[in-house]
């Protein structure tokens, strides 16, 4: 691919597009990348990396990083801070699945206690975590109740069973955005979403068992504060959000902005998928509400999840899940748009930072993450394909300037459709089963979507990211068995 020419090489993993380089522009655009990543990066990156730029109220810069690649409106992997009083909000910057994001919880079990079970395990798993498109959980709720979770999040979930004290604390924001309400969520999204609570969903989501080997443990003093001290550690990891529900949110939105974005308030966007509203404005502020309610649905959504899987690891192994230490390290989320305070030009300010396929990675001693880790940053948990490996990392205090933002995964390298033309879903299933990883599906089509060759090299990513010191290494996590829809 051909690099844009007025793209210029900061150092050795960042890379700037000029306000020059498109009219309207208010910052530059900035990417993390290392030379042969930004020279697999499509096209559409540097093209809307350099769009977001020119949104009303940009501070600083517009990022994105290292597993960057072409999405809706803002790549994936996008990062932008808004000045809440003269900017915007964009649902383009926060994604269709709000609220996506990733948990990690641990085990005291090893993979040789593991390995004999694994296929049970893993067949149970798939039985009570339904997974697909369309799927519906077993909480039954009715609308009423729906809103509640919706307003409530984790904390209602703890209320009903689902949850404990320390899940909340373990869990990004305790698990709840204050301030979402219920009334400014469509009939159409309550109708979608009312009964996907522990559904997990299509597309890249899984919920996979993964090993702590001891080489690939590369900071063994923040691995056991995270509570990997055990060698070849069992851990579960899942991926997932706000499912139809939040898909809908952004849609109903979508359409309110466009529809008055330019006669109401004058604002004038490169691209159709940018359609936003002064945060301010009754707009503005209705969907950064219903935003909120899709947050709460998703962390919900999880929680229920973990609860699943709890009880079925305590089935197969005949053991409570306080006898297993099935606790979790953290939950992530890595589309939002959230007001938090950060340094810019020197001065404290309050922003609207909304990260797209991008990942909040708060610094040792930052504030909003849970005491046990004041001393090491914040746990941040970097998916990786199926065939690959996930990385668990921490936030660091060196780069400051993308408002405490990581990368949040691999990275597609290859569109779901030429992925789907280029490999088996069922012949993918049984190569990987002979390397040691058990896969149930809902759809061979979708797991032909996810063959770990469509997505970028996960070590290059995370490497990358250590050296731009947006985050650090603390481990890898090789997957033995996985559930996807």
């Amino acid at each position: 691919m051909t690099l844009p020419s007025a793209l210029k090489r900061v150092s050795d993993t960042i890379w700037e597009l000029p306000i020059t380089h498109k009219e309207g522009m208010l910052v530059p655009a900035r990417i993390f990348a290392t030379e042969k990543l930004i020279n697999e990066m499509d096209a559409g990156v540097f093209e809307q990396v350099a769009n977001v730029a020119t949104l009303p109220g940009i501070q600083h810069y517009a990022y994105c990083m290292p597993d960057g690649h072409w999405g809706y409106g803002f790549p994936i992997g996008g990062v932008a801070a808004m000045d809440p009083d003269s900017g915007v909000i964009s649902p383009g910057g926060i994604g269709f699945d709000i609220n996506c994001g990733m948990r990690l919880v641990l085990t005291t079990l090893t993979a040789d206690e593991v390995i004999p079970k694994l296929h049970h395990l893993v067949d149970r798993l798939f039985n009570r975590i339904p997974t697909g498109v369309g799927c519906h959980g077993s909480v039954r709720l009715n609308e009423d109740e729906f809103a509640s979770v919706l307003e409530q999040g984790s904390r209602w979930c703890l209320k009903r069973g689902f949850a404990t004290a320390e899940d909340l604390e373990m869990t990004e924001e305790g698990g709840c955005f204050s301030g979402a309400d219920a009334s400014t969520i469509s009939k159409k999204a309550i109708e979608r979403g009312y009964n996907q609570l522990g559904t997990l969903g299509s597309g890249n989501h899984y919920c996979e068992i993964q090993v702590a080997k001891p080489e690939n443990i590369m900071d063994p003093e923040r691995a056991a504060a995270f509570g990997l001290a055990i060698p070849n550690q069992v851990v579960v990891m899942f991926h997932c959000g706000s499912r139809g529900f939040g898909h809908q949110v952004a849609t109903d939105y979508l359409k309110v902005f466009l529809s008055v974005m330019e006669r109401k308030y004058g604002i004038k966007i490169v691209d159709r998928e940018l359609a936003c509203a002064p945060f301010h404005s009754p707009e503005g502020q209705a969907y950064f509400s219903a935003m909120k309610c899709a947050v709460n649905m998703a962390f919900a959504n999880r929680q229920v999840i973990l609860h699943r899987i709890r009880e079925v690891f305590s089935e197969v192994f005949q053991r409570s899940p306080d006898e297993l230490g099935m606790n979790m390290v953290y939950d992530v989320a890595h589309n939002t748009a959230k007001l938090e305070n950060h340094i810019v030009n020197g001065h404290r300010r309050e922003l609207l930072v909304h990260r797209k396929g991008s990942t909040r990675a708060f610094p040792p001693s930052g504030y909003g993450i849970p005491e046990c880790y004041r001393k090491t940053g914040q746990p941040v948990i970097i998916g990786g394909s199926m065939e690959t490996g996930s990385y668990l990392m921490a936030g660091m205090e060196s780069w400051i300037d993308t408002f405490y933002t990581t990368a949040h995964g691999s990275g597609r390298s290859m569109s779901r459709h030429q992925a789907k033309k280029s490999f088996r879903g069922d012949q993918l299933q049984r190569d990987m089963e002979a390397r040691g990883i058990y896969v149930r599906t809902d759809s061979f089509g979708g797991l032909a979507e996810e063959a770990g060759a469509a997505y970028k090299n996960i070590d290059e990513v995370v490497e990358t990211t250590e050296l731009a010191g947006l985050s650090k290494r603390v481990a890898k996590l090789v997957p033995i068995g996985n559930i996807k829809g």
